[in-house]
């Protein structure tokens, strides 16, 4: 715990002096605010990117809910679409200030009937987990872009281990994806469950062997499909904004901060923010963008994705009810 909040103040503190220590930023910030929304042509374009980038939010978490109701729908029969978006929904509030959002496995579970929710746990693991690989693919492939064109100039020996960093950890990532049947195997060998917590995990992930192939294809086709949905609702906001960089490179930077957000352990939700916006405005500067639309365009992300459904949220939050039960905890709705 120390240790995070360590990490959460380190970046919390560069990100200040990178961007709010700069002198005449108050003033600089105002300029943004009124050439983005006060009146005119230019305002006018970049009120509609904002709108845009704010009708995609149905999306990217219907789709977050219809992956959910096909992992959920894996472990028995009665699963239907509405809960599965009120499980995420109720998830999205109850992880907003949760360490690494564990707030978001309970709601999940709590929706579940109680004989299913040992398998739930895995299951949402398993969606957590494949979000996560499309994140480090894309994010992979946007720091091999940073890294051979900013860094190792001159040293193809430098540039080849950067391409084999990037394959080693695209490869890393898929592997426990889809050998988790022999890696369950190798862990159980070396007596992993010979602990209580260990045999309780292995109940929990012994779920994941049972998902076939085509099942695991269409968990990745719909995180892929969220996270071209994140990535979309970012380029209009950047574009909102006034940042204007070649689309390549952008997609690189944006990949690239995706993917330094998902490796650094958060708090909550709220200490999410510093990490984001310190990995996007260094990203966006090495294109030779100003720090502030950038941090404008990320905060302005974070707030239609996490705090406005986090707020829908807490509207189902009175209809959970939980009390102790003799086989466990139980949810009515």
């Amino acid at each position: 715990m120390l240790g995070k909040l360590a990490v959460a103040a380190l970046t919390l503190g560069l990100l200040y002096r990178a961007v709010f220590a700069a002198p005449d930023t108050a003033a600089a910030w105002r300029r943004l605010l009124a050439a983005t929304f006060s009146g005119g042509a230019g305002a006018t374009s970049g009120r509609g990117l904002v709108l845009a980038a704010l009708a995609l939010v149905p999306l990217n978490w219907g789709l977050e809910a219809w992956k959910w109701h096909r992992l959920a729908r894996h472990l028995g029969p009665g699963q239907r679409f509405g809960g599965s978006l009120k499980a995420v929904l109720l998830g999205l509030t109850l992880g907003f200030a949760t360490p690494n959002r564990v707030g978001d496995y309970a709601a999940r579970l709590l929706l579940l009937p109680g004989r299913r929710r040992v398998a739930g746990v895995g299951a949402v693991f398993l969606g957590r987990y494949a979000q996560l690989v499309v994140t480090v693919l894309a994010g992979a492939a946007g720091l091999l872009f940073f890294g051979l064109k900013f860094y190792p100039v001159g040293y193809p020996a430098a540039q080849v281990t950067l391409v084999a960093a990037a394959v080693l950890l695209a490869g890393a990532a898929l592997l426990p994806l889809y050998q988790a049947r022999r890696l369950g195997a190798r862990l159980a060998a070396r007596g992993w469950r010979a602990w209580r917590l260990g045999r309780y995990l292995g109940r929990c992930l012994a779920v994941l062997p049972t998902y076939s192939a085509g099942e695991l294809h269409a968990v990745l086709a719909l995180s892929a499909a969220r996270y071209a949905v994140f990535c979309a609702q970012f380029g209009l906001l950047l574009a909102a904004y006034g940042v204007r960089a070649a689309p390549g490179p952008a997609l690189a930077a944006v990949a690239s901060t995706f993917l330094l957000k998902s490796l650094v352990p958060s708090l909550s939700a709220l200490t999410d923010v510093g990490v984001r916006e310190l990995s996007a405005t260094h990203l966006f500067g090495l294109l030779g963008q100003p720090a502030l639309p950038v941090l404008s365009a990320s905060l302005s992300l974070w707030v239609l994705n996490i705090a406005l459904p986090s707020a829908l949220g807490l509207l189902l939050l009175p209809g959970l009810r939980v009390w102790r039960a003799r086989r466990g905890w139980r949810a009515v709705r």
